[in-house]
């Protein structure tokens, strides 16, 4: 019985430390954007481009949060965007507010999530788009990108 009653106090602790919700106000709602308006931003922007693809009810998108997080500030010359696909509002603003809050980037949504398609990529989330400073697509990385990956994808961009 005392190993039952450890087990349930103990899922409960992850399970609240898992759904905890952000304190304060949430951010503003990312904003829907085009295939077309953001390769254009992305080129005229004349710097290196991170375009990171995430929804808030991808699970693996809440474990690279920290690295795009801190990649954004890290990078100062490199421009980090955030694409919500295929989602809310109000859960894009509470993942937002919960992971990203201290990441440096803008946010666009998709809600079709037609764009990383058209951009070169899949339907999955997380993706990650590497642009060269010119606008040009140096990479697409597949799935959660770990700090090697990440920190190899910004050197190549960000020379």
């Amino acid at each position: 019985m005392h190993r039952f009653v450890v087990l349930v106090v103990l899922v409960g602790t992850v399970l609240a430390a898992c759904s905890s919700e952000p304190t304060g106000p949430l951010p503003p709602a990312p904003v829907p954007i085009t295939t077309e308006e953001l390769t254009g931003e992305i080129a005229a922007s004349g710097s290196p481009a991170v375009v990171n693809v995430w929804a808030s009810w991808c699970l693996p998108c809440r474990s690279e949060a920290p690295l795009i997080a801190t990649a954004s500030t890290s990078h100062p010359n490199v421009r980090f965007i955030g694409l919500n696909v295929k989602d809310n509002d109000p859960d894009a603003r509470r993942f937002m507010a919960q992971y990203l809050s201290e990441a440096d980037m803008d946010h666009y949504s998709d809600s079709g999530g037609r764009i990383p398609i058209d951009l070169g990529g899949t339907s999955g989330v997380p993706l990650t788009f590497f642009y060269r400073a010119d606008g040009s697509l140096a990479q697409v990385h597949l799935g959660i990108i770990d700090e090697p990956t990440m920190a190899r994808l910004l050197d190549e961009i960000d020379r």
